[in-house]
């Protein structure tokens, strides 16, 4: 955790936003060297690093770099913001997302993928959760998507069309795996507890 290196992990956080790339790992480091070296915070690498984090959920990065954040700068604008937009796509709330990035898209600026990595997540989300989800629902889910870019979201994640203006997404009955219980007793004959 040598300040040294600072000025080169923060251009490398720069190049994972345009390459849509991701590294945690550098992240985390330019994290932990901002709360060992207050002074050289900086706010726009920070919120680059958690809108990157973002990207890669369901796993837990957001919440491990949200951590790594003093309260003053979790405050701080843009930081509060992406803060927000987390927790609204963390409680599933999509439509609610959608709706503050608009009014904040200033934000993504130089995150390459941003949206799309979004809706992947949003997917993963739908996948795991219907069996069946209103057609509407779900381009409402994604973003408010055209008719053309919702079926490419179909189309790669095997979903197909249903009755009644409903979307089929898998049958979650095939899914559930039966977990076997083995009760293991251990019996001691009580004449060899007395010998």
């Amino acid at each position: 955790y040598n300040p040294e290196n600072l000025a080169t992990l923060e251009r490398y956080v720069e190049t994972q936003a345009k390459e849509n790339a991701y590294d945690l790992e550098a992240n985390l480091a330019v994290l932990k060297l901002y709360q060992f070296n207050p002074a050289f915070f900086q706010t726009t690498v920070t919120a680059q690093i958690l809108l990157k984090a973002l990207t890669n959920l369901p796993h837990t990065d957001f919440t491990l770099c949200k951590c790594m954040i003093d309260q003053a700068h979790q405050e701080e604008r843009p930081i509060r913001q992406i803060l927000y937009l987390g927790d609204l796509l963390e409680t599933c709330h999509f439509q609610s997302f959608w709706q503050a990035l608009d009014e904040n898209l200033d934000l993504l600026d130089g995150i390459a993928g941003f949206e799309d990595s979004v809706r992947k997540f949003i997917c993963h989300v739908v996948g795991i959760t219907y069996q069946h989800i209103d057609r509407w629902l779900l381009a409402e889910m994604l973003g408010d998507l055209s008719e053309p870019q919702l079926r490419v979201w179909m189309s790669k994640y095997g979903w197909t069309e249903a009755e009644n203006g409903k979307i089929f997404i898998c049958n979650q009955e095939e899914n559930i795996k039966p977990k076997n219980i083995v009760y293991l007793e251990s019996w001691h004959p009580l004449s060899d507890n007395l010998s």
